[in-house]
């Protein structure tokens, strides 16, 4: 007499695609870790264009020719000192007038020459991720520095230079040429030294969001 007895499938059925067998702990922490390393990856490429945004210039600048204007006093009141010299001296000497036109011109040329120079060898330029500054005549040196790198930006101004509206602005900054940067003569300091610190605020605010969003 037989019995009739169940049969049992010799062979398993496979595990279903992305599942892991629960006796195989090696199996579930390297799928667990394949997970996260794709989670990494989407951040990256998601993350992306923001990196890749477009670079636009915000500021174009040099030395002003309002911070010559104690300068410029300076020579005119030298002018008329030297004037009343010669007229109490003798209005009717040659010499002596001769004397204050060549003074009176190498003073106010001097002046210029100085004022041509400052402006020809400095030139600077900010856009929303670096800083660039030239200088130099004849050899012409090209420095950039990256906003996010801007450690502190200041300004100082005297008493003339309020009264016609220049300044100087002082940048420290972990550019290993220029870790410190003093710009003279710049118009509208105060205007400039906060657009330069807004700029590299929200440069390191954009950047900080990136790296915890990755």
């Amino acid at each position: 007499m037989s019995t009739d007895r169940p049969t049992s499938d010799s062979n398993p059925a496979p595990l279903e695609s992305g599942s892991s067998d629960p006796k195989n702990p090696f199996a579930a922490r390297n799928a667990a870790a394949d997970s996260a390393s794709d989670r990494f990856r989407d951040a990256v490429q998601s993350r992306q264009g923001d990196d890749d945004e477009a670079e636009t210039d915000v500021w174009q600048g040099g030395y002003s020719s309002r911070a010559m204007f104690g300068n410029w006093l300076l020579a005119g009141v030298l002018t008329i000192v030297l004037l009343v010299a010669v007229l109490a001296a003798g209005p009717g000497n040659f010499s002596y007038w001769a004397a204050w036109l060549v003074i009176a011109a190498l003073i106010w040329g001097g002046f210029a020459c100085l004022l041509a120079y400052r402006k020809l060898t400095v030139k600077y330029q900010l856009t929303t991720q670096r800083f660039i500054h030239e200088a130099g005549l004849l050899k012409r040196v090209t420095d950039r520095i990256e906003v996010i790198d801007i450690d502190d930006v200041s300004f100082e101004q005297r008493i003339l230079e309020r009264m016609v509206g220049v300044g100087t602005i002082k940048l420290i900054s972990s550019d290993r040429s220029h870790p410190v940067l003093v710009m003279r003569g710049i118009e509208g300091v105060k205007e400039v030294a906060s657009l330069i610190d807004d700029l590299r605020r929200k440069e390191r605010r954009r950047r900080g969001l990136h790296i915890e969003a990755i």
